[in-house]
């Protein structure tokens, strides 16, 4: 079973690339850290329940189809 943490950061990098967003724009649209996000996309941190609300709300789904892009990514 491939690493949550991976899959989850894959899956935030593809929807946010897929929107035009650069990260360091979607950071601060989602007010996380830039550097945080990056780590996010990597799959380097254990990311919280409001952190993975914001990137959701950032993205303009919701958490449920955040967490269904994730299943995606297996």
């Amino acid at each position: 079973m491939p690493d949550i943490k991976i899959q989850f950061g894959k899956a935030v990098r593809r929807l946010r690339t897929a929107q035009g967003h650069s990260q360091e724009n979607f950071a601060a649209k989602a007010k996380i850290n830039r550097s945080y996000m990056g780590r996010i996309e990597r799959g380097a941190v254990n990311v919280s329940l409001e952190n993975i609300s914001r990137i959701a709300k950032g993205l303009g789904i919701t958490v449920g189809q955040l967490m269904t892009a994730v299943d995606e990514d297996e």
